[in-house]
């Protein structure tokens, strides 16, 4: 099996949790996943089988989440599963308040990831210090909020908003929680997450751990194949004996490729034969005096 399941993660589970269930399940070792979740957080976690595990790096760094965010309430880890540090009652926060400080988490932005987080520091991930009691300071990120919808707002002692989140990849929708808090003075934490979509897949059309079972057993169950997972990618065209020989390793002239793209720079190309066939991934190598598409990943070696 070639290919990437669109996984609906439980909570409960970490990301690598998953891949050992379905290691177990489909019987092989050769599999990974493009995008951890929190063990708390639920949804879309793209799973890569056999050979397009070395096509992950490929996918689409887009991610879209539903988040609840809880005021009054600060914790160690930025969500409901860490100790709690602060605690007080919020009800004279109101919608228009949060309305206003919104704005200033879209864009381009700088975030200081939890506490409780993979990132490295010094060969050691954030979590494993932060549990040995050394206090590290987090490496400021750039990252990208495409946008932040309000689904719905719940007032009270401990109001909580719900909001749909696009944004680009490595940003924490703990820290989003976190620093509204800080910025209305109330202090947040995540108190709920679902990852809705990522890297092209679609939570409505994911498949829980029990249906990838239960449609092994039926031998039914399909993968998506890589020209679908990788359509955010530009395509170029082969024909049967330059594809074969770039199949190979071989550089293609650019006077050889039948669709040429407008928009040319050192990004990567969906290859395909003729005929629709995956072939891999290519870039474009371009001088004074010539311009050519090169191999960077190739999916099957040509026979």
């Amino acid at each position: 099996m070639q290919g990437f399941l669109n996984l609906n993660k439980p909570a409960g589970l970490t990301s690598h949790d998953c891949v050992a269930r379905l290691r177990r399940l489909l019987k092989t070792k050769r599999i990974g996943h493009g995008g951890t979740l929190d063990p708390a957080a639920t949804g879309v976690l793209p799973i890569a089988v056999g050979r397009a595990t070395r096509l992950l790096q490929y996918l689409s760094h887009e991610k879209a989440y539903c988040a609840t965010i809880r005021f009054g309430i600060t914790t160690t880890t930025d969500d409901l599963e860490g100790d709690i540090l602060t605690q007080a009652a919020a009800p004279q926060l109101a919608l228009d308040l949060i309305q206003q400080k919104l704005p200033q988490f879209q864009g381009t932005i700088q975030q200081i990831p939890p506490s409780f987080s993979a990132i490295q520091v010094g060969g050691k991930r954030l979590y494993e210090l932060a549990r040995a009691g050394e206090a590290v300071e987090a490496p400021v990120r750039t990252v990208e909020i495409h946008q932040i919808e309000i689904v719905n707002w719940q007032p009270g002692d401990f109001p909580e908003l719900t909001v749909n989140i696009a944004c680009g990849t490595g940003t924490y929708i703990r820290s989003i929680a976190r620093d509204l808090g800080a910025a209305l003075g109330t202090g947040a934490t995540l108190a709920a997450l679902s990852r809705t979509a990522s890297s092209g897949f679609l939570r409505q059309d994911s498949l829980t751990l029990e249906t990838v079972a239960a449609q092994l057993e039926a031998k039914t169950l399909t993968l998506t194949p890589p020209e679908m997972a990788l359509q955010h990618l530009p395509h170029l065209t082969l024909t049967d004996l330059p594809a074969k020989r770039w199949q190979q390793g071989q550089r293609i002239d650019w006077q050889e490729i039948t669709d040429p793209s407008p928009s040319l720079s050192p990004t990567s190309y969906q290859i395909q034969q003729a005929n629709g066939q995956f072939l891999g991934i290519g870039q474009i190598i371009e001088t004074e005096v010539s311009r050519a598409l090169i191999p960077k990943l190739v999916w099957q070696e040509a026979e």
